[in-house]
């Protein structure tokens, strides 16, 4: 297996804690070479839903290396620690659904294994910090070329654990979609892919499910085709359906969160 030197850590550890640092260091002792990069440690508190989004709306634009995520609301049960391979990097985490999308964007998992390997882990681990004691040491070592089936124990992919799929339906009038996720300016994103839009006319209503009262919004390319303080839904930049508001936070206007649904319709 060719090196590669760039590792990407993704979590929930909140930067007010020594958490992340731990895990850099960690990665700087067994790999002093390996370039790190941040994607981000402010996903909300256990929301492996959240965590798996921005995973898998970011590796895509990364290095090919090795993708650390910890979402890990089980840390220290039997759910198990897994190094997956695809195409295009290798991701290490929990196997609690958090990275089975990004390996989709990656090309798909060409194999997995459970990490067992004890010489691969810290000499103790934590129950309550894998990220620590498993996760980082094993992407060190995978981002020093060290094989990936050294690592554990051979599983099948499709055994993966995964989050259940969005509800997206379609009618005449337009569809019907889960929110999937709410980025840090309050644009609300939706499982809806963006050829949902494409029949829809220029002025749509989006709101709950049912007879409750719906508003107005433009069907727009950008925040600046509504008005200020209007409702834009439009393509974001990972081709699904959003809603903004220009200039405003259209999580707070709509009053959702992950996991509602929301129709839009002309």
């Amino acid at each position: 297996m060719a090196v590669t030197p760039w590792i990407s850590l993704t979590t929930d550890y909140g930067l007010s804690d020594g958490f992340v640092a731990a895990c850099h260091g960690v990665i700087a002792r067994i790999a002093p070479a390996a370039r790190v990069i941040d994607v981000t440690h402010l996903v909300p508190p256990a929301d492996v839903r959240r965590g798996a989004a921005v995973l898998a709306q970011t590796v895509p634009y990364l290095p090919v290396g090795v993708h650390v995520a910890v979402v890990d609301p089980g840390v220290g049960t039997a759910r198990r620690g897994v190094a997956l391979a695809t195409p295009g990097g290798l991701l290490v985490g929990p196997d609690n659904g958090l990275l089975p999308d990004a390996a989709d964007t990656l090309g798909g998992v060409t194999a997995a294994v459970e990490l067992t390997e004890p010489a691969w882990l810290a000499a103790r681990v934590s129950g309550t910090f894998h990220g620590r004691d498993v996760f980082a040491p094993v992407a060190a070592r995978l981002a020093l070329g060290m094989k990936l089936a050294e690592a554990g124990t051979a599983v099948d992919p499709d055994g993966l654990v995964r989050l259940p799929s969005p509800v997206v339906t379609r009618d005449a009038e337009g569809f019907t979609a889960e929110v999937s996720t709410v980025d840090h300016f309050g644009n609300v994103q939706l499982a809806a892919p963006a050829e949902a839009l494409s029949p829809l006319p220029a002025t749509v209503r989006v709101g709950p499910p049912g007879p409750a009262p719906a508003r107005s919004a433009v069907r727009g390319r950008t925040f600046g085709d509504a008005p200020e303080g209007g409702l834009v839904v439009y393509v974001d930049s990972a081709d699904l359906v959003a809603v903004a508001v220009n200039g405003g936070r259209a999580v707070d206007l709509l009053g959702v969160r992950p996991g509602d649904l929301l129709r839009v319709a002309g």
